[in-house]
């Protein structure tokens, strides 16, 4: 039996004839890029997140470039980020001639840890002056502990950009209540690539902000700074969203929540049957009610690179989500970071394996999976 990591014709065949339905009514409207589908989505999401202003872009990764252009980073500012995500969260920073900071993880979450966070802070004397922005990552669609950045940020005034590239959706029972994650910081990215769950039929993303000045900031550096047309005050870039995209968020927005609650059970089954010793499967650290897999990563001490080869063979695809942390990347060198310096994100670059957790994976291909991996320890 094949079992994917990802079968996104499953949820095509779903909203086939609504997609290309959107699809034909943008090619008809000669509104290819910005224009009134990418109004209405952003209307859509806002409300769906429960913020004032959201502004669709390109890409997750120009969601995050932007949000730190609209704060102003530039040559020699320090943002601090985890050491542990996809190569973007940073990628922004070095392109923007800052340097990125990178902090250890909670071995439970993957997410940055507050600990390790205040250590830094409380060790870096006047470098602190240069931090213009923390980005923590709400990693594999589990929201971090963003009070708690916030309390020890806030006395430095740090502003938050969090990056929910892979956690649209997950919520966070803070101290002002449930909120959403992307909705607390400052600014909160998002990423529709196509193997988000809520992914468009190419690149987009978007970035949101509570605070009105900001969200225009934003529509004016999403297109070249202008404002009016053809006057600019500053430098932004391309950074538009396409009409098409737009269409095809607005078909699949009102199924998320239901997709969501699949994937919930399809974890809470693998939590059940998966029983192996020497596998850890993932915690949800508020309740798995909070959790939104992006992707159900557990994590094989000693033997992951083996098991995977085992479950290949087996017709089985999983994915390493992230095979090298980011503080030990060549094009970081520069940056002195050594082996040892972020043990837990060193550890789970060596442990951690994705299963298959999309919504329309079937018992029958999760009771396949759990039986290969029981097979290969033994069982």
């Amino acid at each position: 039996m094949k079992v994917p990591l990802l079968d996104l014709r499953g949820q095509l065949e779903s909203v086939h004839a609504d997609l290309k339905a959107a699809v034909l009514e943008v090619l008809d409207s000669t509104r290819y890029v910005m224009g009134p589908k990418v109004e209405q989505f952003e209307r859509a999401i806002a409300e769906y997140l429960g913020v004032p202003h959201a502004v669709g872009v390109s890409s997750g990764t120009d969601a995050l470039l932007m949000s730190l252009m609209a704060l102003g980073v530039g040559p020699g500012d320090l943002v601090i980020t985890s050491a542990y995500s996809f190569f973007a969260t940073a990628g922004v920073i070095a392109r923007l001639h800052a340097r990125p900071v990178f902090i250890d993880i909670d071995p439970d979450s993957y997410n940055l840890d507050p600990q390790a966070l205040a250590a830094w802070l409380a060790a870096a004397g006047e470098r602190v002056r240069r931090v213009r922005a923390l980005i923590p990552v709400h990693l594999f669609g589990q929201c971090v502990d963003v009070d708690r950045l916030r309390e020890i940020v806030g006395p430095f005034g740090i502003p938050i950009v969090e990056d929910a590239a892979q956690a649209i959706g997950a919520t966070y029972p803070g101290v002002a209540g449930v909120r959403r994650a992307g909705t607390v910081g400052e600014f909160g990215c998002f990423s529709f690539f196509p193997s988000k769950n809520l992914g468009a039929l190419g690149d987009g993303g978007l970035v949101v902000t509570a605070d009105a000045e900001r969200a225009e900031l934003l529509r004016r550096l999403r297109d070249h700074g202008a404002g009016p047309k053809y006057y600019h005050k500053l430098v932004g870039g391309n950074f538009r969203l396409d009409a098409i995209q737009a269409a095809a968020l607005l078909v699949k927005l009102p199924h998320l929540e239901g997709w969501h609650a699949a994937r919930r059970r399809n974890a809470a089954y693998y939590d059940e049957h998966l029983n192996v010793p020497g596998l850890v499967k993932p915690r949800a650290v508020y309740g798995r009610e909070h959790h939104v897999y992006n992707q159900y990563v557990v994590r094989v001490p000693g033997r992951r690179d083996e098991l995977r080869a085992f479950l290949a063979d087996r017709q089985i695809t999983t994915e390493i989500y992230y095979a090298r942390p980011l503080h030990l990347q060549e094009c970081f060198a520069d940056l002195g970071y050594r082996p040892g310096d972020c043990p837990n994100a060193e550890r789970a670059a060596d442990h951690v394996l994705a299963l298959p957790i999309y919504p329309e994976l079937t018992r029958e291909m999760q009771d396949h999976v759990i039986a290969a991996i029981t097979e290969f320890y033994g069982g």
